[in-house]
């Protein structure tokens, strides 16, 4: 196979952000069909990212009855993510689908499987992990320069930015707000830097509080109250079995200053980490204290490789490098799986104004 034939389910704003551009900028992809419930956004995207033959689908099911086709990106709302790639692993197509994996776990958890039982690659598109800093603090954290990370913080706050397009206020189709949106980044960027993947209890709370505000200030135009039937902010506190805390914090709207989306800030017995001003480290040495700030931005650092590469390229060919040569996928289904879990916990938390535990 010299190419992964490559179909697109959902036009809309994440697939021509980011999957569209990045893929048609990897040579050994091609995008051969489109699919869109709004015939005109496939029909756009074709002319602008698809090979000359490429088809146009309004039905999903009709796209993966091609045997030609290899790969699926599934870039559709939360609540249709689990129907749409269990149906293409069914069919015999790898699966790119974008974050959250699902809206709730169970269907995350019926993704896995679907993706054990065909054999078909399945993998979530958590790209913050592709950062060159993110990248550069995985590494640090692997190699054990933080020690044993006890502490941690998932920053994905914002002041006024409340998506007010598509289905982002939507809570049957997207299943939350801020938190299964951008909290998720941060919640994932977590968990992988910790590489601890075994959460015991939950204590959060959301709320919908500057949601009901009238011509509010806003990146993308006021919103509707009416219509913001998700919470603003959710915040949680996260216990793992280790002993670790995590604590998540997320809102598309909060009066505050410190604004930080898809960050983390590490604490471990060697060292300390944060993304909030750069990439910094901290830490004792030789009896007094340290702050080392690390410059990613202007060629990488000395023996790190590859800081001057798009995210979202570097997501997309990473992907499609796994697919084309058997390789484990970076996002892995079961790492997104209890991204999933644990976000259901918060919100579940938030709803009973109880601790959720886990099995």
């Amino acid at each position: 196979m010299s190419k992964l034939r490559i179909g697109i389910i959902g036009c809309g704003g994440i697939a021509n952000g980011k999957h569209l551009p990045s893929l048609s900028k990897v040579q050994e992809a091609e995008i051969v069909a489109f699919c869109d419930i709004v015939v005109e956004r496939a029909e756009d995207a074709k002319a602008k990212y698809g090979t000359s033959e490429a088809k146009v689908y309004t039905n999903y099911h009709e796209l993966l009855s091609d045997p030609s086709i290899d790969v699926i990106h599934v870039c559709t709302p939360n609540d249709s993510h689990a129907e749409i790639s269990i149906a293409s692993m069914e069919a015999g197509k790898h699966v790119l689908c974008e974050k959250p994996m699902a809206k709730v776990a169970a269907d995350a958890r019926r993704m896995l499987e679907t993706s054990q039982r065909t054999g078909k690659k399945l993998s979530i598109g958590y790209n913050n992990r592709f950062r060159s800093d993110s990248r550069y603090l995985k590494q640090l954290c692997s190699e054990g320069e933080l020690g044993e990370i006890y502490y941690a913080r998932a920053h994905a706050i914002r002041r006024r930015a409340v998506p007010t397009w598509g289905v982002f206020l939507d809570e049957e189709k997207q299943g939350g707000g801020p938190l299964i949106d951008i909290g998720t980044h941060a919640l994932d960027l977590v968990l992988w830097m910790m590489d601890n993947y075994k959460p015991k209890a939950v204590l959060g709370r959301t709320y919908h509080k500057l949601s009901q505000t009238e011509n509010a200030a806003n990146a993308w135009g006021p919103w509707d109250p009416k219509e913001f039937t998700v919470e603003d902010s959710a915040f949680a506190m996260i216990t793992m079995e280790n002993g670790a805390s995590i604590v998540i914090e997320s809102s598309w709207a909060l009066n505050t200053l410190d604004i930080d989306e898809a960050k983390v800030s590490l604490s471990g017995t060697k060292a300390g980490a944060d993304m909030k001003n750069g990439l910094r480290i901290n830490g004792e040495k030789n009896s007094r204290l340290y702050v080392n700030e690390i410059e990613l931005n202007s060629g990488g650092v000395a023996f790190y490789d590859g800081a001057s590469e798009d995210p979202a390229e570097l997501e997309m060919r990473t992907w499609v490098d796994a697919v084309l040569n058997d390789k484990d996928v970076l996002v892995k289904p079961e790492q997104a799986l209890v991204v999933s879990e644990i976000l259901e916990a918060i919100y579940e938390s938030a709803r009973t104004g109880k601790a959720v535990y886990f099995d």
